[in-house]
C-alpha cells in the first residue's frame, strides 16, 4: 500500500525521475522559464524551491548539497550568485506555474513554469500595487482632522509674511517723501 507517500512518480523510476528533475531545474536556472507539462512544472516546483532556498546561505556545504542535487557547476555558479541575490529578502515561492492551452498532439495540460523575480511584467504591477497600498495606509480618519489643521497653519504663516512687507513697503516710502 501507498499510504502517506504523495510522491508523483510521472509514469518514471526513481533514477529516471531524479534525472529528469534535475535536467529540468538545470534548464530553469539557466533560462528562467520552461515550458512543460502541468504535472512535471509541480513536481518541479517541489524539487527547485528547496534548492533556491540553500542557495540563499553561501557556504561550501550548501553548495555542495546543491550539487549533489543538480551536477553541473555552471548552473550552481549562476544560482549561488544571480538568483541567490534576486530571491534574498524573499521568503518563499520562487517560482510561478502558468497554465498554458492543452498540447495539440496527445492534449496534455501544458504549463509556462518560471522564477518569479525574473519575469518584469509582473514585478511593475506588483510595484505599482505596492505604492498604492502605502498612499492608503499612511491616511486615518484620527491622522486627516490633525493634517488639515497643520496645513491651514502653514497657509495662515506664508500669508502673514506676505502681509508683513506689503505694510512695511509705504511706511519706507513716506519718509523719503518728507
Amino acid at each position: 500500500m501507498r499510504h502517506g507517500k504523495k510522491v508523483n512518480h510521472l509514469g518514471r523510476t526513481d533514477s529516471h525521475r531524479k534525472a529528469m528533475l534535475a535536467n529540468m531545474a538545470t534548464s530553469l536556472i539557466k533560462a528562467k522559464r520552461i515550458t512543460t507539462t502541468l504535472a512535471k512544472a509541480k513536481a518541479l516546483r517541489t524539487y527547485v524551491e528547496p534548492l533556491i532556498t540553500k542557495a540563499k546561505n553561501d557556504t561550501t556545504h550548501s553548495r555542495r548539497t546543491v550539487f549533489s542535487y543538480l551536477q553541473d557547476k555552471e548552473v550552481i555558479t549562476i544560482l549561488f550568485r544571480e538568483v541567490a541575490e534576486k530571491v534574498a529578502n524573499r521568503p518563499g515561492g520562487y517560482t510561478r506555474i502558468i497554465k498554458l492551452n492543452n498540447r495539440l498532439g496527445d492534449n496534455a495540460e501544458m504549463a509556462l513554469i518560471e522564477l518569479v523575480d525574473y519575469n518584469e511584467v509582473y514585478g511593475k504591477d506588483v510595484e505599482a500595487k505596492e505604492e498604492k497600498k502605502t498612499t492608503r495606509r499612511g491616511r486615518s480618519k484620527a491622522a486627516a482632522p490633525k493634517k488639515a489643521a497643520e496645513a491651514k497653519a502653514e497657509v495662515a504663516e506664508e500669508v502673514a509674511p506676505e502681509a508683513a512687507p506689503a505694510e512695511e513697503a509705504p511706511a519706507t516710502e513716506e519718509p523719503k517723501g518728507e
